[in-house]
């Protein structure tokens, strides 16, 4: 924020606070309420304008909504739930403790009440989640100038006014106009002439996910929603969509990376979360490493016989897993972004063969001369680690490329075969290799 808001906070110079806080955008305002303590976070909020008080309040964190609640009354919290969208409140009631939530229920009418209850019940990442109630639905039996003129009465109070719905007596979704084709139509025609009837829709219960690839396929700002009996209950926005992704993504990364999917910011985490978030994957990728430590002491006459050997595990280790982890990154992004699919899994072994292959030799070529000129090893010694690594990195590829893949089909989230856990595996399988290759190659 301003430099001018923080010293006018300190100076408790509030009426030219609240005519500085009008220019400042509202996302910018929430961004700042990490900079102050709780008092001022208070203060600040109830100096601004009842309807940008409500758009603040959506970008803030879960601990500072808390606080801001604490210190409203009744009346206060009933005016900011009513400048929300309904999105957005349904968005805040269900990251709300439950006696929070009956303070807020209790300031609702009966119908909205009735409303935020059938909203809560959909699963937490279900499309019924995350829809809007606040969208233009239009009779097709309306003139475009008739239409026109009921959007400009009820718009102000829609999320959106860029698409409109077309419904029946019954509440069906018939067809979807533009606001553009409204605007640039003959405003005696009749709304049915206009609409488009071939609708891209989603279902209450359909995955967020899927919601997201509709999104990304159509460049849609907007989507409907429907019910089992194909009734508009509702739309998704982009700016929802957006989260989405967002959230989708960071859970991968976490997941890439061993750890558990974390539902706040960093910053915002305290150190007892994080850690539980972190400790079950380290523990079963350190206990893993029994399996690392047992193909080591089976081959252990191999590594007596030639102590040379010995050098070579940790760069072949850290060539198979970087090699799985490359290959596994980009099918898992494949899937989330919807280029790969299951079905793909003959184009994705037949590819990391080709790939692979190309790089191992490249690898190989490159360490057999840097081992000779470097190490100053037998010609042997410099062809078995070679060989081996040529190996590995095929394997380390073709595993890192299918496993993802394997994952999906068993209906379980990719990411968590990326990383970490990618390497464990290739690790185990190169060391498997490197050995049977130097029992064959070097006769020990």
């Amino acid at each position: 924020m301003d430099s001018k808001v923080l010293d006018l906070i300190g100076q408790k110079e509030f009426l030219l606070l609240k005519d500085e806080l009008k220019k400042i955008r509202s996302i910018d305002i929430a961004e700042a309420f990490s900079e102050l303590d709780k008092k001022d976070t208070v203060i600040l909020f109830r100096l601004l304008q009842k309807d940008k008080a409500a758009e603040v309040f959506s970008h803030l964190t879960y601990q500072q909504r808390m606080e801001i609640m604490a210190a409203m009354n009744e009346t206060q919290l009933k005016e900011i739930l009513k400048e929300l969208f309904f999105d957005d409140k349904i968005d805040f009631l269900e990251e709300m403790p439950s006696n929070a939530v009956k303070r807020i229920l209790a300031t609702t009418t009966d119908e909205e009440r009735k409303l935020i209850n059938q909203f809560l019940k959909y699963p937490e990442n279900s499309a019924g989640s995350l829809m809007t109630i606040e969208y233009v639905d239009l009779k097709k039996e309306m003139t475009v100038g008739e239409a026109l003129d009921y959007i400009k009465k009820i718009g102000m109070s829609k999320e959106t006014i860029y698409t409109c719905y077309v419904l029946n007596e019954k509440r069906k979704l018939e067809g979807i106009v533009s606001l553009r084709k409204l605007v640039l139509s003959d405003e005696n025609l009749l709304i049915k002439e206009i609409m488009e009837r071939d609708i891209v829709l989603t279902h209450t219960m359909d995955d967020q996910e899927e919601v997201a690839s509709l999104f990304k396929k159509y460049d849609f700002i907007a989507l409907p929603v429907v019910d089992k009996e194909n009734r508009l209950v509702g739309i998704i926005t982009i700016d929802d969509i957006v989260d989405v992704i967002d959230r989708v993504a960071t859970k991968d990364f976490q997941r890439m990376a061993a750890m558990g999917p974390a539902e706040e910011e960093y910053l915002h985490t305290d150190v007892f979360t994080l850690a539980r978030q972190r400790t079950p994957w380290l523990l079963t990728l350190m206990l893993s490493a029994t399996f690392t430590g047992g193909i080591i002491s089976k081959y252990e006459s191999v590594l007596e016989a030639i102590v040379t050997l010995n050098i070579f595990i940790p760069m072949l280790m850290d060539s198979a897993g970087n090699a799985g982890t490359q290959s596994s990154t980009l099918i898992i992004r494949g899937l989330a972004l919807g280029n790969i699919q299951i079905s793909d899994y003959l184009k994705v072994l037949w590819k990391e063969l080709r790939v692979s292959s190309l790089v191992g030799f490249i690898l190989a070529t490159v360490n057999f001369f840097r081992v000779i000129i470097i190490e100053k090893v037998s010609i042997n010694i410099a062809l078995t680690v070679s060989v081996t690594l040529f190996f590995t990195v095929i394997l380390a590829k073709v595993v890192g490329g299918l496993l993802p893949v394997i994952a999906k089909k068993l209906k379980t989230d990719p990411a968590i075969m990326a990383g970490p856990l990618i390497t464990t595996i290739v690790d185990a399988l190169a060391l498997i290799v490197y050995f049977n290759i130097a029992h064959l190659m070097l006769g020990i």
